[in-house]
């Protein structure tokens, strides 16, 4: 299927490793031009960049000022933007509970998590503008609506996000710009498989293993088994593309069944 996303300029943000990587990657196959946003390039990102088809940015995205000059930096290369793919976010799981999160890790979690993308967003919009198939496409997570004290901080800021998205999908889709969101659940990248992931610090909180961990967060999923960060990859791109010309304001999940309510 051709989606349709040649010559288009996409931006995306957390693009280093795991599902952001993916998404460049699979946007990239699909003949689009993108400029990817990360702390650290990684040897991977560069050689997307090698191809002449990725400009990779080192920004960070927690700053205040981070997500506008990537979009700057975008603007000023290609002339505008298509596409903007928030992605950038990180997790802390808080196995010691609730009452231990202090205000700067809550401010932490909600920067990253929040504010990254909504500054990102308000930085996109007005190059977006008269552009055919614009959009946004913003990666959420099953934790905006399924609370877990585990991730406490990280879950309200992702149930903040999606509020967020749907709230601009109203006010822009009616100029021609379509916004909306992928909530995955448990996905096989470094934030949960990771050294310092999810996996590893439940285990050394616990006592078990981090192999135990995954598997018991695995089997919570009618499928057993974790995303693969291309599966959201490519839902990523039929979204940015005129595929899905008439979607808007909707969220995707995808979680192997784990969440079982309608």
């Amino acid at each position: 299927m051709d989606l349709g996303l040649s010559h288009r300029i996409a931006i995306v943000t957390g693009a280093s490793r795991g599902i952001g990587l993916a998404v460049t990657r699979a946007l990239v196959r699909e003949g689009a031009t993108v400029v990817t946003g990360a702390r650290k390039n990684t040897p991977e990102l560069e050689a997307l960049a090698g191809t002449g088809r990725v400009l990779a940015v080192e920004v960070d995205l927690s700053g205040p000022t981070g997500p506008r000059s990537l979009v700057d930096a975008a603007v000023s290369a290609y002339g505008g933007v298509d596409v903007l793919v928030n992605n950038v976010g990180a997790v802390r799981p808080r196995v010691d509970g609730f009452l231990t999160v202090t205000d700067e890790e809550w401010e932490a979690a909600w920067t990253i998590n929040f504010l990254a993308a909504v500054r990102a967003t308000r930085a996109a919009l007005p190059h977006m503008a008269g552009r055919t198939g614009a959009g946004v496409v913003t990666i959420s997570s099953v934790n905006a609506f399924l609370p877990d004290p585990l991730v406490i901080d990280y879950g309200t800021a992702k149930a903040a996000l999606s509020n967020f998205c749907k709230a601009v999908s109203k006010e822009f889709g009616p100029q021609g710009i379509r916004v909306n969101t992928v909530s995955p659940g448990p996905v096989s990248t470094a934030l949960w498989l990771g050294d310092d992931g999810v996996a590893a610090s439940v285990s050394a909180a616990t006592g078990g293993s981090p192999e135990s961990v995954a598997e018991q967060a695995a089997g919570g999923s009618v499928t057993g088994r974790f995303t693969r960060p291309e599966e959201i990859a490519d839902l990523v791109a039929f979204l940015a593309s005129d595929r899905s010309g008439n979607i808007t304001g909707a969220d995707f999940v995808v979680d192997g069944g784990l969440v079982t309510t309608l």
